[in-house]
């Protein structure tokens, strides 16, 4: 099984580890993430739901649904009772899965990242179990320094205790002290203090007065200490909710005093701390296992600094012994290890990339790729406008995938009709344009009509641009009014400039660099210069392969945008032979090739000829005349030199060919050849062409070594080799 097997399996194995816990989801396609991240929501929320199918009655949970009976009874136990923490309430079975759905893309503008992400995990969770109980539980629970401490699991069947004040339970003194109350309000309320009344009578001395004024003081302690720890709950109350939770992030973020003198991160992490015991709270209460699955997208859009801030905060914040959080970071690696490795900071191994990720990822995933029926089924999605990450999609392309390696006649046509009907509400002025179209796409998710489906990439960004590439290229061959080629090749050509954009304008430099060398000797000569129309692209790659291969190190920023170059071998030299004609054809009407590339590859290769002043003026042969020599060839060439006959032995007593002369390090050569510095100059712009300054002073760095037994080392000191 395929996609939804790997998101089964990791959506069971979160359910049976113990947060916290770190999760690695590796792609380089965002919607083949989502897709993942979907499937594993919906088995993670079946597996709960199976679990309390099958749970006893006496011990079930109770329902996640507001319902006022709920509210009333947590509020009680919250202000009036603690938990219990159990062997029993820590080993049920029951569980319940709150997702967060954090995007760093949405935060990236911010200078701390990390401050987003726990400002949007303490919103979820007040959206979740809502804002008044948090905020009671923060009034009326949340010691600092006891839950500061380890939960410590007691022998106890009971799972609430009442709080106590002075060995009474507190719902007991505020019992009493309402009854009290009421029976001192009543009366007053009925018959009031009767003041006036006494002074009417005329007690001249007011002695009566006294007597009633401490009664009245009386009921007003009895009544005003009550009402003052009322009136102090009620304000702490609002206070929590007007201010959420993620405003004390906010402040601490202003507070200059606490970020740059207490530690900003140490006051945030109170605040984990805070959601952390309430989520354990809110365990005890449901009956159930509450685990808070953090789910990190986008991540490798950011800055390097962001991003280690992020990985940061998950190791720093979220990585409590007892923190109820698993973190799913969907991320790109080979970005992301590139931007950690550029980030600020790091100095030792340790610091770098992939060993910073050892340590925060506990269950490294990788996606794996699209199966051919997968990607074909995708593409015909992109192609009718409907959303590729569906989950009835999916489940149909698992079907495929177990049954079956390629699609089947009867699914061709039924693909052709859907994507006939999709079409149909479209109107078009040119439906032979449209026809076109759609007989390039199906070239590409029909299998059976031909391998291209195998060249496009799984990522449905590239399909993407691939459709559209398709659509403008035919638009703009027939707005031309050029004979559109068939669709198929249309479709791999495009195909080919998404994959391969480096190595194609490399064979586009090489085609124009070639023409223009034929001009120049057609105007030199008189005689008409043969056209190469008819010649391949790969014959034309594999001339010029090892000149590319001699500046790779100027061209690596480029190099690395191609794909697989045995998938770029085999696409040229046997399913798609393109020639130089049909090129030339194409290349005015490409729109997705950028021709910045071009113009870079024309400037390294026009500085390498500039530095070779010219071949013919100094008799310098082509790097492709040298790479095909063999041992007897380079000594010819050095007869035509006019140099020693002891350099033709030393040649073939050292297997000396082209490819020697093009890939070895010049001093080395130097050093095996053992020449003078007038017969090295000689050799060198022959055979390897003007060299830069730099590789010259390399050059002339390197000393002769006329004495076989001695070696010399960089420092110019020699040691005997005997010895």
């Amino acid at each position: 099984k395929k996609k939804n097997v790997y998101a089964y399996a990791l959506a069971k194995t979160l359910a049976k580890v113990h947060p916290p816990m770190t999760v690695g989801l590796y792609s380089s396609c965002h919607s083949r993430i989502k897709m993942i991240l979907k499937n594993i929501e919906g088995h993670m929320n079946d597996e709960a739901k199976r679990r309390e199918s099958k749970c006893v009655k006496t011990s079930k949970p109770r329902p996640m649904k507001a319902s006022i009976g709920n509210l009333l009874s947590l509020i009680t136990h919250l202000v009036f009772y603690r938990p219990v923490w159990t062997e029993e309430n820590q080993s049920r079975e029951c569980v319940r899965y709150v997702f967060v759905k954090f995007s760093a893309w949405h935060f990236a503008g911010s200078d701390m990242l990390w401050a987003g992400l726990v400002m949007h995990l303490c919103q979820t969770l007040q959206d979740s179990f809502g804002k008044l109980q948090l905020s009671l539980f923060r009034v009326a629970q949340y010691d600092v320094e006891k839950y500061s401490k380890r939960r410590k699991t007691e022998d106890s069947s009971e799972n609430w205790r009442p709080k106590m004040v002075l060995c009474c339970p507190l719902w007991a003194i505020i019992l009493m002290s309402l009854i009290g109350s009421l029976f001192i309000l009543v009366p007053l309320i009925i018959y009031g203090f009767p003041q006036q009344k006494i002074a009417s009578e005329g007690d001249k001395d007011g002695s009566g007065n006294s007597g009633y004024g401490v009664l009245e003081g009386l009921a007003i302690a009895a009544l005003g200490v009550p009402a003052a720890g009322a009136v102090r709950f009620t304000v702490m109350l609002g206070k929590n909710l007007i201010f959420n939770q993620d405003l004390n992030v906010r402040r601490s973020l202003d507070n200059k005093q606490v970020s740059e003198q207490l530690g900003l991160m140490h006051e945030v992490r109170k605040e984990m701390r805070l959601l952390s015991c309430f989520v354990h709270f809110m365990e005890i209460f449901e009956r159930r296992k509450i685990k808070v699955v953090l789910e990190i997208t986008n991540l490798d859009r950011c800055t390097p600094e962001k991003i280690v801030g992020v990985l940061d905060a998950i190791n720093i914040l979220l990585s409590d012994e007892e923190s109820p959080f698993i973190s799913l970071i969907a991320i790109d690696p080979e970005v992301l290890t590139q931007q950690v490795d550029q980030a600020k900071g790091c100095f030792t191994k340790k610091d770098r990339a992939y060993s910073f990720l050892d340590r925060i990822i506990t269950l490294p995933f990788t996606i794996p790729p699209l199966c051919e029926v997968s990607k074909c089924k995708v593409f015909r999605k992109i192609v009718c406008g409907q959303p590729e990450i569906s989950n009835s999609q999916f489940d149909e392309v698992d079907k495929f995938c177990e049954s079956e390696t390629s699609i089947s006649v009867e699914d061709n046509s039924s693909i052709t009709s859907s994507l006939i009907q999709g079409k149909a509400t479209t109107k078009t002025q040119n439906n032979e344009v449209e026809r076109l179209i759609q007989s390039a796409f199906e070239s590409i998710f029909l299998c059976n009509q031909s391998s291209l489906h195998t060249y496009v990439s799984d990522n449905t960004v590239s399909m993407r641009r691939v459709i559209n590439s398709i659509r403008v290229t035919i638009m703009v061959m027939e707005a031309f009014k050029i004979e559109v080629p068939p669709p198929e090749r249309v479709a791999a050509w495009v195909v080919l400039v998404d994959r391969w954009p480096c190595r194609l304008s490399w064979i586009l430099q090489c085609v124009e660099d070639e023409e223009q060398n034929l001009k120049i000797n057609e105007n030199e000569t008189g005689t008409p210069a043969d056209s190469n129309h008819d010649k391949t692209l790969w014959n034309v790659f594999s001339e010029h392969r090892v000149e590319l291969h001699v500046i790779g190190d100027e061209v690596e920023k480029f190099l690395e945008r191609d794909d697989d170059p045995e998938l770029f071998e085999m696409f040229l030299k046997k399913d798609f032979k393109f020639t130089v004609g049909e090129m030339a054809m194409f290349k005015s009407h490409t729109v997705n090739l950028d021709c910045s590339i071009k113009n870079e590859l024309a400037r390294i290769r026009g500085n390498k000829r500039v530095k070779g002043t010219g071949r013919s003026f100094y008799n310098t042969l082509s790097p492709k005349s040298v790479i095909n020599m063999s041992e007897e060839d380079v000594c010819n060439e050095l007869s035509k030199l006019k140099l020693p006959e002891k350099y033709n032995q030393l040649v073939r007593e050292n297997h000396i060919n082209g490819q020697t002369l093009l890939l070895s390090d010049p001093a080395d050569l130097r050093q095996v050849m053992q020449m003078t510095l007038g017969e090295w100059t000689t050799f060198r712009i022959h055979f390897l062409g003007v060299m830069s300054f730099g590789c010259q002073s390399q050059t002339r760095s390197a000393p002769v070594n006329s004495k076989p037994n001695v070696v010399i080392c960089p420092s110019g000191l020699k040691h005997d080799h005997m010895t």
